[in-house]
């Protein structure tokens, strides 16, 4: 018998998990899919494009060579958000083709993932610098596109015949936990909606986009701003709109996020890469965590990730300052409120409102809502931990908790 390998002298083979920061993170203006969207005529790879190129061009102490990955993320992964999409986007972005680069897809915590998913490979010592985000056109690929569920889902009862249909999903968290009223929901809505339009106002959501050029029967144009967004919106006017996934239910269009186009990206770094390159720290990586749930009520996914991802980081819900929660449904999110004890109105849930504002372009949204945390942590420094949590497709939860690079011992959190 051979005698067992020995194993590496190398000290790089025992290395130590190191510690991954979040430098920042840029997306597109959302805009409302279809044919009179903004972007009803603009590629999928080309927002990435700009988003990617954005990051360098905010970051010029980033040599383009020592990026090590670009991860992107998107739901429906044909036409223009497909020949995985970011090594496409890579090349497209004219970074150097020494540049790998993957796609990925998790739903609706696709950009999550992808964030998840190279930190990993940064704390392993695999990358020192990368690129993760995600898009998603639902005008050029609406949810669901091409995909041919299999029947046994159904016939051997895998499934609720209602996963498949995420506003049913969201139907049945009302039915299960009978407190989530209709009335609260509308009126989390319509707070979404005053937060982010006095955030707008104060100039809090504006330097996080990056302009698109667009193309339109009308010529050219330049995307700004996010197309969804409707000020002024009362709870009573939210109260007589229509209920699509039920005969007398209560989700309607304006208690739950649209249909929308959008692209997102960060730069992650290992925290002694970023020093050494002088690039800024936004947040840090505590810990993440993914969870299953049954897929007829899969906006409840958010509960179980959170108590994981806490558990294994040694914290509780008390040490959490700061949720960016994603507003697929308003529902969802007062479920996740009302089993950790945080009320409807809570300032410390998204302060800048949410999705049912600005858009929820799918795979796109999770590095929204990180990009949004670490600018609330540059605010508060007396807050020490922030998570991001968003419900996903076919029954699962995912949540990250971050800590603030700015904490200031003597504050509350």
């Amino acid at each position: 018998m051979a005698a067992p390998a020995s194993a590496p002298a190398d000290s790089r083979s025992r290395q130590a998990v190191r510690d991954v920061v979040f430098v920042d993170g840029v997306r597109t203006p959302f805009g409302k899919a279809g044919s009179k969207g903004q972007y009803a005529q603009t590629r999928a790879d080309d927002m990435v494009v700009k988003v990617i190129r954005e990051l360098l061009r905010r970051h010029p102490e980033l040599p383009a060579e020592r990026i090590d990955e670009v991860a992107i993320a998107a739901t429906t992964q044909i036409g223009d958000q497909g020949l995985t999409i970011g090594r496409s986007a890579a090349l497209l972005a004219g970074l150097p083709k020494s540049v790998p680069g993957f796609a990925i897809d998790r739903m609706c915590a696709g950009a999550m993932t992808a964030v998840t998913t190279v930190s990993s490979g940064i704390a392993f010592g695999a990358y020192d610098v990368a690129i993760a985000g995600g898009v998603e056109h639902m005008g050029n690929h609406p949810m669901g596109e091409g995909a041919d569920p299999n029947p046994r889902f159904v016939s051997d009862k895998i499934v609720d015949p209602s996963a498949l249909i995420m506003g049913s999903t969201a139907e049945n968290l009302h039915d299960r936990f009978p407190t989530l009223t209709k009335q609260r929901t509308d009126a989390y809505a319509a707070l979404s909606q005053q937060r982010y339009d006095e955030a707008l106002r104060a100039g809090k959501i504006t330097p996080d986009l990056v302009a698109v050029s667009t193309r339109s029967e009308q010529g050219w144009g330049l995307a700004t701003t996010d197309e969804p967004p409707r000020p002024g919106t009362t709870v009573e006017a939210l109260s007589g709109l229509k209920t699509p996934f039920r005969p007398h239910g209560r989700v309607t269009p304006g208690n739950a996020a649209g249909l929308n186009d959008g692209a997102t990206g960060c730069l992650l770094a290992d925290a002694d890469t970023a020093a050494e390159l002088g690039l800024p720290v936004g947040m840090r990586l505590v810990g993440y965590a993914f969870a299953g749930v049954e897929p007829e009520v899969m906006g409840v996914g958010p509960v179980p990730a959170t108590e994981k991802a806490l558990q294994r980081a040694g914290l509780t819900i008390d040490d959490i300052g700061l949720f960016e929660i994603n507003e697929a449904f308003a529902v969802q999110v007062l479920a996740f409120l009302e089993h950790f004890g945080i009320a409807d109105d809570d300032p410390r849930v998204n302060p800048w409102g949410g999705a049912i504002a600005c858009g929820h372009p799918l795979a796109s949204s999770g590095v929204r809502l990180m990009t949004q945390l670490s600018r609330h942590f540059a605010e508060r420094p007396e807050v020490r931990y922030g998570i991001t949590t968003m419900c996903i497709g076919f029954g699962m939860g995912g949540t990250v908790i971050w800590e603030n690079p700015n904490y200031n011992a003597g504050g509350a959190r």
